[in-house]
């Protein structure tokens, strides 16, 4: 018999503490101390780099780097770095139930300048200088490229008014290290910080057998260190500018597209180096986590180039995209069996999942779609075969509250309610998990927000718009036992409980 997990979506950003933002702190560790209560294998995360435009995880200045707004700050007090006389001001946020980016921005660097010059002074460096060796092919381009983007009024590279620096002329670059060797160093040492943290909350959650699922965006933001180091790689004018950019067509989310603005990748020219970016991109990232979610899988087959001008993504085209070259060039240096989830929705043709099955790798099932054409959609739960990962909803959807009772209609919720054969207790997001859960597919996965029957002001993200998004955190003090013994009993109905590890000694109280 096949086995089969589940497990919850919940990003970082998300955890609750009194700083305003997750991290890796005690609700990270009392998070994965309940994935272990309620028998789940994994925690699904969204993607972890610093962010950038719109506040989006998808858009951001690194394919490598981390987000140091998830250090933990009491950890950091912990390791001796600062003080709690240092945090003075920032624990007024401990109420809020969305992350409020804009304050963040200005309270938090300040803080974690402190903890770096007492980095500096006081601690052992051997850890740190291996961190800086194992990492020496983004580390420092990532450091240089920030500090100098913060030099120039934190504009994107393409508008720095020096132009020797955009083109990484060698004696621009020795002149603004020498210049900006504080704010580099700053960079340097907040991502040692970053994945130190991170990898020991890896490891607490591996060692009592849950694995984290990560989210690789297809493609990196125009103003990264990235593009900036490797424009060639881009399809770009004689000035560096993108020529075309990333989005798809028209769609259940708009009328005109998406239009995401990223650079479009100039593919015959990563293959000219056997992909060597985009095996080191997967090396790094399956350090990372234990398994990866590719975003938007179907753009390696053929991906949607609209010109850069342009406002929507009417005017787009389908260009060939890599292919199964790109996987070639994965598996001869990461070997076979990669542990990747494909994202193969949106308009998904013949080409797309020839290319999802001749790698042998799993795609997705959102059931919020499987109800949409009132018929047998792809999507509906007796369609979920093993070699698939089934979604109540991904973080572009509503939640299923909000869906439920917002976006469908009434026969849509008459056949919703006869096709899950819904009691007359149970609410729409515990029939649609029920349903998840008892598919065929090999994993599960809820959001924390359909778990706990959260409507619509508890999405993660509306695709098209911005300054709404990415901002949902949850009260140290909403789980209850009943959302648990739920999820327990449910994990164990449907014999998706994992097999347990011997746990470590320690353990953390929800809400610590």
């Amino acid at each position: 018999m096949e086995k089969r997990y589940s497990g919850i979506l919940m990003h970082i950003s998300s955890l609750s503490n009194q700083f305003g933002i997750g991290s890796f702190g005690h609700s990270a560790y009392a998070f994965v101390d309940f994935l272990d209560r309620t028998e789940q294998k994994f925690w699904q995360v969204l993607p972890l780099g610093p962010l950038s435009y719109g506040d989006s995880p998808y858009q951001s200045f690194s394919a490598f780097a981390g987000n140091t707004y998830f250090i933990d700050l009491e950890f950091l007090i912990r390791d001796g770095l600062l003080s709690w006389e240092d945090l003075d001001g920032l624990n007024d946020q401990e109420e809020q139930d969305s992350v409020d980016y804009a304050k963040i921005f200005e309270t938090r660097r300040p803080i974690l300048e402190k903890a770096v010059q007492a980095f500096k002074e006081n601690r052992n460096q051997d850890a740190y200088q291996h961190f800086l060796a194992d990492n020496m092919e983004w580390v420092y381009d990532f450091a240089d490229y920030m500090a100098i983007k913060e030099h120039f009024d934190n504009k994107s590279w393409i508008d720095w008014p020096d132009e020797e620096i955009r083109r990484r002329d060698f004696g621009s670059l020795a002149y603004y290290r020498e210049r900006l060797a504080d704010q580099i160093m700053y960079h340097r040492i907040t991502q040692y910080l970053f994945f130190q943290q991170w990898n020991d909350l890896k490891s607490y959650a591996n060692s009592k057998g849950i694995a984290i699922i990560g989210d690789m965006p297809i493609y990196v933001s125009a103003d990264s260190s990235d593009m900036w180091t490797a424009p060639h790689y881009f399809k770009t004018d004689g000035a560096g500018r993108p020529t075309v950019v990333a989005g798809c067509p028209p769609d259940a989310f708009s009328d005109t597209g998406q239009l995401w603005g990223n650079p479009i990748y100039d593919w015959n020219a990563m293959a000219s180096d056997g992909f060597q970016w985009w095996v080191l991109r997967m090396k790094k990232s399956l350090e990372l986590y234990d398994w990866i979610r590719i975003d938007h899988f179907r753009g390696f087959e053929a991906y949607w180039e609209v010109p850069a001008e342009d406002d929507t993504a009417l005017n787009g085209r389908w260009v060939k995209g890599p292919d199964k070259r790109l996987f070639n060039a994965f598996k001869e240096s990461l070997g076979d069996n990669l542990p990747i989830i494909a994202e193969d929705l949106g308009l998904i043709t013949e080409e797309v999942i020839e290319l999802r099955d001749h790698l042998g790798l799993p795609g997705m099932k959102v059931l919020q779609f499987a109800y949409d054409s009132l018929g047998d959609s792809l999507y509906l739960p007796h369609r979920c075969d093993y070699n698939t990962v089934t979604y109540t909803g991904t973080h572009d959807n509503n939640t299923i509250r909000g869906w439920y009772e917002d976006d469908i209609t009434e026969d849509t919720r008459v056949f919703f309610d006869q096709y899950s054969h819904r009691k007359a207790d149970e609410t729409a997001s515990q029939a649609m998990i029920r349903q998840a859960w008892a598919t065929n597919s090999q994993i599960a996965i809820t959001s924390m927000q359909d778990l706990m029957d959260l409507d619509s002001k508890s999405r993660m993200n509306t695709p098209s718009t911005l300054g709404i998004n990415w901002q949902w955190r949850m009260s140290s003090a909403i789980i209850d036992r009943m959302v648990e013994d739920y999820l327990f009993n449910l994990t164990k109905l449907y014999s998706r409980e994992r097999t347990h590890q011997t746990p470590p000694q320690e353990s953390y109280a929800l809400g610590d």
